[in-house]
């Protein structure tokens, strides 16, 4: 392919989108159907009846190349994700069915120009970690064939490593969109619950089950997530985001890390992880030792408690009435639900309630929480030793983020000696998904490693797109950080994102009796520029925020020297007539040091 990320692609064809038919053919040309990461994949027919779609709406002058934000972007899906006229399998032959139209998140992705090229192979039912439980056969480790991919999620994570399509689609339920990326050296997003609709996807456990997204950057899955998301009525777990999370980690992030590091004997996986940890500190992480004692309680009740039962429930007639077509471990695993009854299922969930609001209690003190994506890797002779004792230790960090409903980022991380990668993830509270990306976008530029297994390494990064959850604020006087009123921000979940100037036609004055003492900014034709802070308020907490603003003040917009216009604090002129003209000073802090100084 001639570029392997969605950013690179989309700017590349926005401006030719006439060569998209020949990218598809050479596309053809390197898809191979004895790849077992691949389960199906599209005909040039299928293909090219995706293209029409949107050289049709360009055509017709409905739309434009740079209304698509996708535009013609190749992705793959997992396949128990419905895509129309593909077969669905789940993993499972005897299970396949013909979908008559596109799950929500396919929907959504064609709309915006993606190209679905194919599904993808998995862990049947979506049940496993490991990428091995398959009659399509094992996955391969894209970094040495002898290790294991990870699953379910397997064959997408290796179709993106390799640089086959842009992004793909993923599930996870106790881990499955990210151990992959662990272990192939992608990025692994997995949304908050609900953000993106699992309607036309096969369910594992519907309480708990996510659409994920591998990409090769942060910045690739971040756009995916942003297409892909948002409510969906025929999803009854579907959630509208409440617009209440900060945009991005405190200007010191503080992460949260297990007290006691579990890595079962590889050694070569530990070192990697305490590497990174020194990396992190050194970019001016604080990393702080908590109690792990919940997170691991909570992981143990998904395959080791009533829960399962849920995949028994999922799973159904199959089970019933073919179990011999089912994966062994699979079926071992799915059997174990009958052994539970409702009070069970009930108690269950008051444990899981218990643990989860514990987990979040804990959390609220840290930006994130930080843990290997996987303590080890295993590979296929080992695998098929200890299928169901392997697998559960691939879900060490990994079982408890949703049943805690927590948001999760998989990110590269420093390699093992051994040449494999060995990842990290960063986990947080729901509806931080927006932190996570932000932070991890900077990770990812300063480790610089290549991208995936296509010997590729990360762009220049992009401008950071403007937020719709948030609302960027300028503040003039008390409410600038180490000032009186910056908690009014701070317990909003507001985070400060730079210090910038005005325009050059403001002129700013210190009024009289207020307290604390508070500046006015005034448009003036003969101004100056005016030293001001940029803030990311949550969009929820914003009126919030303006209701207690006291006149003469108000909120209004303002103009920066870069020509941007934001909101930001604006005065009634009547206050000026006893006020003091302090714009030679440049700006509140400065006019503070020199008048305590006279």
């Amino acid at each position: 392919m001639p570029v392997s990320t969605l950013s690179e692609w989309v700017t590349h064809y926005r401006q030719q989108p006439q060569q998209l038919v020949a990218a598809y053919q050479q596309l053809d040309a390197d898809l191979s159907r004895d790849d077992n990461a691949w389960i199906y994949i599209a005909s040039h027919d299928e293909i090219y009846a995706q293209l029409t779609t949107i050289f049709q709406a360009i055509n017709s002058g409905e739309k434009q190349a740079s209304d698509f934000a996708l535009l013609g972007v190749p992705f793959a899906a997992k396949d128990n994700i419905d895509v129309a006229g593909m077969p669905t399998s789940a993993g499972c032959p005897a299970f396949t069915y013909q979908p008559g139209k596109d799950a929500t998140v396919i929907a959504r992705l064609k709309a915006a120009g993606a190209i679905v090229v194919g599904k993808t192979n998995l862990d049947q039912f979506a049940t496993g970690l490991v990428g091995t439980r398959s009659p399509f056969g094992a996955v391969k480790n894209t970094f040495n064939p002898e290790y294991v991919s990870g699953g379910s999620s397997s064959g997408s994570a290796s179709v993106v490593a390799r640089g086959l399509v842009c992004f793909s689609l993923g599930t996870d339920t106790a881990g499955s969109g990210r151990v992959p990326a662990g272990f192939n050296n992608l990025v692994g997003l997995k949304p908050t619950k609900g953000w993106i609709s699992t309607t036309g996807v096969v369910p594992a456990c519907r309480l708990n089950d996510c659409v994920s997204v591998f990409a090769l950057t942060v910045e690739d899955a971040e756009t995916v997530v942003a297409v892909a998301g948002g409510y969906d009525p025929q999803d009854p777990y579907s959630r509208t985001n409440p617009q209440t999370a900060p945009a991005r980690f405190s200007e010191k992030p503080r992460f949260a890390v297990p007290d006691t590091l579990e890595f079962f004997g590889d050694s070569q996986s530990q070192v990697a992880f305490v590497k990174t940890l020194g990396r992190l500190q050194q970019q001016g992480v604080e990393l702080v030792s908590i109690d792990f004692s919940a997170f691991n309680q909570l992981a143990e009740q998904l395959y080791n408690g009533a829960w399962v039962a849920e995949r028994t429930v999922a799973i159904g007639d199959i089970f019933k009435n073919q179990p011999e077509a089912m994966d062994p471990t699979v079926r071992g695993i799915v059997a174990n639900g009958l052994n539970y009854t409702a009070c069970d299922a009930w108690q269950a969930e008051y444990t899981r309630a218990e643990l989860a609001q514990k987990i979040n209690d804990q959390l609220r003190e840290f930006d994130a929480l930080l843990v290997p994506t996987s303590p080890t890797i295993h590979t296929l002779a080992e695998m098929a030793q200890h299928p169901v004792r392997y697998n559960s230790q691939f879900g060490t960090y990994t079982n408890f983020t949703n049943l805690a409903d927590l948001c999760a980022l998989a990110l590269p991380g420093d390699f093992r000696n051994d040449g494999l990668p060995a990842g990290i993830t960063l986990i947080a509270p729901a509806w931080h998904d927006q932190a996570l990306s932000h932070f991890g976008k900077s990770w990812q530029q300063a480790l610089n490693l290549q991208l995936g297994a296509t010997g590729k390494t990360l762009s220049a990064s992009n401008t950071a797109k403007a937020s719709t959850n948030h609302v960027r604020v300028a503040v003039v006087g008390a409410h600038l950080r180490e000032m009186p009123l910056n908690h009014q921000l701070t317990t909003r979940n507001a985070v400060f994102i730079e210090e910038t100037r005005t325009a050059d036609h403001y002129r700013l004055y210190a009024l009289a009796n207020t307290q604390p003492p508070k500046p006015g900014l005034v448009r003036h034709a003969e101004g100056q520029p005016i030293a001001v802070e940029l803030w990311d308020i949550p969009l929820a907490r914003f009126g919030e925020f303006v209701a207690e603003i006291p006149a003469p003040l108000g909120i209004g917009t303002l103009v920066l020297e870069n020509g941007a216009s934001v909101k930001g604090f604006i005065c009634e002129p009547q206050a000026l007539l006893d006020a003091t003209d302090i714009t030679a000073w440049g700006g509140w802090k400065a006019w503070l040091a020199r008048h305590h100084s006279a």
